[in-house]
């Protein structure tokens, strides 16, 4: 059994979001990027002044990237855009699943060759509805039919391996990929199994420079660390039940933030988790590495 260890970091931002998500560090602003998806917004926090910022959307964003310093990549429920890193201007680059109006874009990471992994879901969370997908360029492959949920979406630092979890199945993934490409070169296996678990699904995930994978375990108010043949390393303990998604961040990416929500609380519970939606820091020194860029 793996002891919890007591949460030592700090809240980020107390800003609540209803579905933080999709956090990325930008090391060329010193920024740190997240949504609240159903807020239709996109978030910005300049870590040396801790200067908040929120954007506004006019979609249901979930991914950002950056392409170079001029412009991002946003993922959203009306395909992929680009935008401008000064202005916020926004254009449309290219479509995910055209006609599919009843999907949004979930978890997402890009991989080191410069592609995009992007998942897709029901609004209303229909079983297998969405799928996860291969943008290169705009070249877009579909990977994996049938997912109800994607989340933990993330690869090893030489782009061998993928990750990836339907949360209503709670089996993590692993899978071979051509490091040239990001496409899968075998098929998916379990690699870690919580199907049995009453409590806590795997959410979003990241993997640090020694191959070892941070997972923000939802609903179980957790960060598990876990080594690359799936056995549990450890278990942080997080001041918020619903935690989504860890990205590293920092100068020397050293550190790890932590999106949650509060997506789906009554009031009563929110009223014993009243952090619920807030951003965090870990708290502890992490072997971290910067995200790639998403190669137009």
């Amino acid at each position: 059994m793996i002891s919890m260890v007591p949460f030592t970091g700090k809240v980020l931002t107390e800003e609540r979001l209803e579905l933080g998500e999709g956090p990325s560090y930008d090391a060329l602003t010193d920024c740190l990027w997240w949504f609240d998806i159903l807020g239709k917004t996109l978030c910005q926090l300049h870590i040396a002044s801790g200067n908040f910022t929120k954007h506004e959307l006019p979609f249901l964003g979930s991914v950002f990237a950056v392409v170079d310093d001029k412009q991002h990549l946003l993922a959203s429920d009306k395909g992929l855009f680009l935008r401008d890193a000064v202005s916020g201007t926004l254009r449309p680059y290219v479509e995910i699943e055209p006609g599919k109006a009843e999907n949004r874009s979930n978890d997402g990471r890009m991989h080191p060759s410069g592609a995009l992994w992007i998942g897709t879901m029901s609004r209303t969370a229909e079983t297998g509805a969405g799928a996860i997908y291969h943008v290169a360029g705009t070249t877009v492959t579909k990977l994996f039919n049938a997912v109800s949920i994607p989340n933990s979406i993330c690869f090893s630092p030489d782009g061998t391996i993928g990750y990836f979890n339907d949360s209503k199945v709670n089996h993590l993934m692993r899978v071979s990929v051509d490091p040239a490409t990001g496409l899968p070169t075998g098929e998916p296996s379990v690699l870690i199994d919580q199907s049995a678990r009453t409590t806590g699904v795997i959410d979003g995930s990241v993997v640090d420079a020694e191959g070892t994978i941070w997972n923000a375990n939802w609903d179980g108010g957790a960060v598990d660390r876990y080594a690359p043949d799936g056995r549990q390393i450890a278990r942080y303990e997080m001041p918020a039940r619903r935690v989504t998604c860890p990205a590293f961040f920092g100068a020397k990416f050293d550190r790890l933030a932590v999106t949650s929500c509060f997506e789906g609380l009554s009031a009563e519970a929110l009223k014993t988790d009243p952090l619920a939606g807030a951003t965090f820091e870990l708290g502890i020194a992490v072997q971290g590495r910067a995200e790639p860029r998403f190669k137009l």
